[in-house]
Order: structure tokens, then C-alpha cells, then sequence
């Protein structure tokens, strides 16, 4: 198996120096936000951790590829870096500390393309999550001073505990009644959002987690850090990875009837 060691280092020094540029503006008062086409903010730390990133991996991977939310794709080849620079703008425009840079490096396999490092950096949270293919998962300050994760044990629906953003996506998609049975059946629910539950499921701390609508830089670096813990990742059509453009973790016990409870019409 490949080692992968250099290009989690490597994605640990983007982490630190985007960290820099967000952290710098986190709480500006003069903080330019604008909103995209979509009708999603951006704010000026996005772009400039983006750009960041971006002018590192051209000095030290110049033949690699990079896809990131807001400078769209750049290059070509069997290795691409995504890059979402802040996961969750709109608390970090209100001064919600739950927000993180998200970075990823996918290869080109027979199925497409698959992450095969992720770094989830939160650094208002004072918290960091990394994995790398086939060598775990971990948390920790850096890669010298770090604890392994490890997925929950919880093996029944009644006594799991499952996180999700909002509801409305799931109206939208005609799947609301399913995930309202969900919460219901489950022991507890919290609407943490963003990047958070996937990483609280990735270490144990709650057992299910689930949006409707999500774009490949939002899943990437969860989805390998999710599953380098033990647990699963797939999109709500069972397909794994983070390319269903929406997803569903869990501890890899509870799977099955996550997705059974999701997709009911």
C-alpha cells in the first residue's frame, strides 16, 4: 500500500497556515462577506485560505490537480487536492466557532476518484481530526502528539445518537417523513451541523449523521476520516465515498438501517 505520510504532512502545513488567515479574521468587525450565485456567503478569509492553499500545493505538488468551493478546478492528472477553505461560512460570519478548513487528497482509482487523506482542521474549536489511507484516523494538536479514533460500539437504533444540519433539504426532497421516523427511533438528536457530526461519529461520540445535499469538498476529508476510524460513508444511495452529493455516517453497526430510514418515500 502506498504511503501516504509526506502528503499528510504536507496537508497538516496547509491546515496551519489557513488556520492563520481565518483565525485572523474570525469576529472582524470590518469582515467583507458578499453572496454567490447561490445564495451562500462567502467571506474574504474563504478566499484568501483558499489562495493560500492553493500558491502552497503549486510550489510543492505542481503536477497535482486542485479542486476547491470557491476557485473551481485547476489542472489535470491522477492526484487532486479539494479544498473547501471554510466549511460552515455562515456561522463563521455570525461568530459561531463550529467551522473548519477542509483538506483533502483524492487518486484516481477504477471507480473514480477516492480520498485518500483528510485533514479537518476547527481551529475557534481548538480541534483537529486527519486520516490517511489504510493508517488510521486520529485527533489530536499534531501528528507527534495525537490519539487514534475509534467509531462506537452502539449496535441499536433506540440507543444511538444522531446529528444533522436542518430540516429543510430534507423536505425538499420529498425524504422528511423518513428522517422524522428516524428521530423518533433514535435515542437523542442534535442539530450540530457542517463538519462536526461526521467527526463526532468518526470518534465515537455520537453513532449517525446524515445531510441531504452536499458537494464533494464538503465530504471528502470527512468521509476518509470517517471511515479510517472504523465507521462507514456513503451517500443516502449506499454508493461509499463522497460522491453522491449528499451523505450518511455512522458507526458501520447502524448503516443499514440509517439508509432504510432515509430513503423512505
Amino acid at each position: 500500500m502506498p504511503d501516504y505520510h509526506d502528503d499528510l504532512r504536507l496537508a497538516h502545513v496547509l491546515a496551519d497556515a489557513a488556520d492563520a488567515t481565518t483565525m485572523d479574521r474570525f469576529k472582524a468587525l470590518d469582515l467583507k462577506v458578499e453572496t454567490k450565485p447561490d445564495m451562500t456567503p462567502v467571506s474574504e478569509a474563504d478566499k484568501g485560505a483558499e489562495e493560500l492553499i492553493r500558491n502552497h500545493l503549486q510550489r510543492a505538488r505542481p503536477r497535482d490537480a486542485i479542486l476547491g468551493e470557491e476557485y473551481g478546478v485547476e489542472g489535470t492528472g491522477p492526484r487532486r487536492w479539494v479544498i473547501d477553505p471554510i466549511d460552515g461560512t455562515k456561522n463563521y460570519v455570525r461568530g459561531v466557532p463550529v467551522w473548519a478548513t477542509l483538506i483533502s487528497l483524492m487518486e484516481a482509482t477504477e471507480g473514480g476518484y477516492q480520498p485518500v487523506v483528510g485533514v479537518v482542521s476547527a481551529p475557534a474549536l481548538g480541534r483537529r481530526w486527519w486520516a490517511a489511507k489504510g493508517a488510521g484516523a486520529f485527533t489530536g494538536r499534531s501528528l507527534t502528539s495525537a490519539s487514534r479514533l475509534h467509531v462506537s460500539n452502539v449496535s441499536r437504533v433506540s440507543d444511538a445518537s444522531f446529528a444533522y444540519s436542518s430540516l429543510t433539504g430534507w423536505e425538499e426532497q420529498g425524504r422528511l417523513d423518513g428522517f422524522l421516523d428516524l428521530t423518533r427511533a433514535v435515542w437523542r438528536t442534535r442539530g450540530y451541523g457542517d463538519f462536526w457530526p461526521y467527526m463526532m461519529v468518526a470518534e465515537g461520540s455520537i453513532d449517525l449523521a446524515a445531510e441531504p445535499e452536499l458537494s464533494l469538498w464538503d465530504m471528502a476529508a470527512p468521509a476518509i476520516v470517517v471511515t479510517e476510524a472504523g465507521g462507514s460513508f456513503t451517500g443516502l444511495d449506499g454508493r461509499p465515498g463522497p460522491h453522491s452529493g449528499n451523505a450518511a455516517a455512522s458507526n458501520g453497526l447502524l448503516h443499514d438501517e440509517l439508509l432504510g430510514y432515509l430513503n423512505q418515500r
